[in-house]
């Protein structure tokens, strides 16, 4: 065999190792989506593949538009970032003003230097290839390789790199866009905490002086004359439907966050019960209403997050309170079935159709219309009762027997045996 033909043979093994590793390239670069680790990867894989001491990633800068050495072999990251490569005057400016690859394989004897950390920030560089990094038609940066270990830089070294350019190039603007969703992830989560702290914070700083203009309005309405008592009751309504408003807010916060971190605990249902019915007179007595608490003499006990189960027997019953009219009566009522306790609020309202048994206990549903609706309310309070019922291994369902009827909505939950 002749010195061509084994030259040629030495050429195609070359070739066919230098494929089965753009391959594995390939595979690697396409399952990669940490940046800094990608950006590694691809300069010790050109660096390796070409034969080259060293080879670098050059970027553009998103403030300044200038490149800047993202990646280099055995080099620190963070200062490689500080080093500004320039556009004019350097050889990876010129490939990438130029949109072209480049092979200079006699820079040592011209003197020239390769801005790169080691060596006290500079590099000697007798020998380069560069190639741009290219996403459809927009150059974002550069691949260079230095220094060939034998021999000097060829047409193949030319292919290999710029195959190699081709797959990063892809490879580093999917990390890139998983890196910015990431970044708005974060901020998005960080505002969403922030817009619930506040509605927690505003929520509950409103509710000592809306008791206050409550009780006052109330007394003030008893005790004075009728015109008194017209703009009395004018700022009575006002107050309870701030009220709604407040207890909307704190559903929305409840609903945000789900029924999860449940703090749970066997407690007494009787004194939950009896504190939801305390705090229900102030506003059932402005209503011009009446209320009757029914509870059992027994003890009846569940594992419960007391506030979480507060909440819903809250919800329900400013519910009914918002859908009765004057001088109706509503029940509260703690009884046993079974396994079960059943908090049970009744009220003598607007009732509900049989289509609605159902939909009322979905978020944002509205019984009446939302252009000619009476009572305030964002549709929160119900879609919460259900879904703390749930989460305590419980159920609520609503009853009655058509408009103007009433309704009675039940919660349901598994006794401590």
């Amino acid at each position: 065999m002749d010195t061509q033909t084994q030259d040629e043979l030495t050429r195609l093994r070359q070739m066919v190792v230098r494929l089965s590793r753009l391959v594995e390239i390939s595979v690697t670069l396409n399952s990669t989506l940490d940046l800094d680790r990608l950006l590694q990867f691809i300069i010790r894989s050109a660096a390796d593949l070409v034969e080259s001491e060293a080879a670098s990633i050059l970027l553009v800068g998103d403030k300044t538009r200038d490149l800047y050495i993202a990646a280099a072999t055995d080099a620190d990251p963070e200062t490689l970032q500080k080093i500004p490569v320039p556009k004019e005057g350097s050889i990876a400016g010129k490939v990438f003003r130029e949109d072209r690859p480049l092979i200079l394989n006699e820079l040592g004897a011209t003197g020239q230097r390769y801005p790169e950390a080691g060596d006290g920030g500079r590099f000697s560089v007798r020998s380069l290839i560069g190639v741009p990094l290219r996403i459809r038609d927009d150059v974002t940066g550069v691949l260079e390789a230095v220094n060939k270990r034998q021999g000097i830089f060829d047409e193949a070294d030319l292919l290999t790199l710029t195959n190699i350019a081709s797959l990063a190039a892809v490879a580093i603007s999917n990390a890139r866009q998983i890196e910015a969703l990431n970044r708005a992830y974060d901020a998005l989560g960080n505002l969403d905490q922030l817009k619930t702290d506040f509605i927690a914070i505003a929520s509950h700083e409103l509710r000592t002086p809306l008791g206050l203009i409550l009780g006052n309005a109330s007394l003030l309405k008893e005790l004075s004359g009728e015109d008194v008592s017209e703009h009395a009751d004018a700022v009575l309504n006002s107050a309870m439907r701030m009220r709604v408003l407040i207890e909307d807010m704190t559903n929305l916060n409840m609903l945000q966050a789900g029924s999860a971190n449940l703090v749970l605990s066997k407690r007494p249902l009787q004194p939950i019960v009896q504190l939801v019915y305390e705090e229900a007179l102030e506003l059932v007595e402005a209503r011009e209403q009446t209320i009757k608490l029914n509870l059992p003499t027994d003890t009846l006990e569940a594992m419960v997050d007391e506030q979480k189960i507060t909440m819903a027997l809250t919800n329900l019953l400013n519910n009914a309170i918002r859908f009765t009219p004057k001088e109706r009566e509503l029940r509260l009522t703690l009884e046993q079935h079974g396994h079960e306790a059943w908090l049970r609020v009744h009220d003598d309202g607007i009732g509900l159709v049989p289509d609605e048994l159902e939909t009322v206990f979905d978020s944002f549903y509205q019984v009446e219309d939302h252009l000619t609706r009476q009572h305030d309310g964002l549709g929160l309070g119900l879609p919460i009762v259900k879904a703390i019922a749930e989460s305590h291994g419980g159920r609520v369902w609503v009853e009655s027997e058509g408009p103007d009827q009433g309704a009675t909505f039940t919660i349901a939950l598994p006794l401590v045996q």
